[in-house]
């Protein structure tokens, strides 16, 4: 699911010695990744936590469902509905999606928004 796929999209970023902000729609999704952050995958630590309870600076992969995002500006992986206001200032921008209808249609939207707007955009199908 894209959740999982955040969690490895983010332990490769933060490999290569990028930070991450994991931006995601709710309170609750937030928890979530939090959650799956520790326990997706066996024998992994990805230093996180959650935007506003953590220290930022001791922790290089954050979560937050808010506009704010602090002075993140490295690598943000959006698991949101929508385009966050703050996207333009990152580096690199990720947009995990699934099967799921609902979620296939905002990340269209998301991807004709930033087309629109000028943005390169590369697709990779890893169903295969």
């Amino acid at each position: 699911d894209r959740f999982s796929l955040a969690c490895r999209l983010a332990e490769k970023a933060w490999q290569q010695g990028r930070r991450v902000y994991l931006h995601t729609g709710s309170k609750i999704e937030s928890s979530h990744l939090d959650k799956l952050l520790w326990t997706y995958r066996d024998g992994s630590f990805l230093p996180h936590g959650l935007f506003g309870e953590v220290d930022a600076t001791l922790n290089p992969i954050l979560i937050g469902h808010t506009d704010d995002a602090g002075d993140e500006h490295d690598v943000l992986i959006n698991l949101a509905a929508e385009v966050p206001t703050f996207f333009s200032r990152f580096e690199r921008l990720a947009e995990p999606l699934d099967s799921e209808p609902q979620i296939r249609h905002a990340g269209r939207e998301r991807y004709r928004f930033y087309r629109d707007r000028g943005y390169t955009l590369n697709s990779h199908d890893i169903t295969r």
